[in-house]
């Protein structure tokens, strides 16, 4: 039976996610920094969906350890999906280094140091599927985010890079840009409703991404071409906008 290796799986997308691979009859692993905390999920997909699923400890900040994490898993998984983020706080960015770092590290550092790992078996194998979860923040900087915006710029190009090389041995790379989605994550946020998603909007259009082999997605549509009218402006009159 396929498997996915969901990668900061106590979010709420990644919840999700779990659900709609395991209601395909994938085996799932579910891996993140508290393992224990993801036993409830684990015995729902086993109990609600009929699959094996395993939990595993994963801490992204913890870079010396990922390689030792990836080979002690039970089985290679067909699927990797890095759904792991932190969005952070922006004006405390600005003056707190550790709190940029958190950002920085989460959202690019850790992500590039596991997908290092998994490319490099996957590309020995010449097969598997890597998803990463990025964000349309990663295609323009704004004033009100640029930290994690530019954080995930740097995610977003080097999934593009890794589609680029990884693509020769015959392995697939997807980037997902979710916009704003309803979340714990998010829920201090004032999101408009019809340009926001749910957590299971994300994971349909992640299982349909990957079984039709998608480059890119955005989970709307309204995305694309809103990211599209806001790269078009001008930087000498973006700059004096307040985004």
């Amino acid at each position: 039976m396929a498997s996915v290796l969901i990668l900061g799986a106590g979010s709420d997308m990644a919840v999700a996610i779990a659900r709609e691979f395991a209601a395909k009859k994938y085996d799932i692993l579910l891996a993140g920094r508290n393992s224990q905390a993801l036993v409830p999920l684990q015995q729902d997909l086993q109990i609600r969906f009929n699959v094996k699923a395993t939990v595993h400890d994963f801490d992204a900040l913890a870079f010396d350890t990922h390689t030792a994490f990836y080979k002690s898993l039970p089985q290679i998984p067909d699927i990797t999906i890095c759904v792991f983020g932190y969005l952070g706080e922006q004006e405390k960015a600005q003056e707190d280094w550790q709190e940029s770092a958190r950002i920085i590290h989460t959202n690019y550092t850790g992500a590039v140091s596991i997908l290092n790992v998994v490319a490099e078996s996957y590309a020995a194998s010449g097969k598997g599927v890597i998803v990463g979860i990025s964000s349309v923040a990663g295609e323009r900087g704004r004033m009100s985010n640029y930290m994690y915006g530019s954080a995930k710029a740097g995610f977003t190009a080097y999934l593009s890079g890794l589609r680029n090389r990884l693509f020769h041995k015959g392995v697939h790379v997807m980037s997902v840009q979710p916009g704003f989605v309803n979340t714990r994550m998010t829920q201090h946020l004032k999101l408009p409703p019809v340009i926001t998603g749910q957590p299971e909007d994300v994971a349909a259009a992640i299982y349909k991404g990957v079984v039709k082999k998608k480059n890119t997605i955005y989970v709307k549509w309204h995305w694309r071409y809103i990211m599209l009218i806001i790269k078009s402006i001008p930087e000498g009159i973006f700059k004096k906008l307040k985004l």
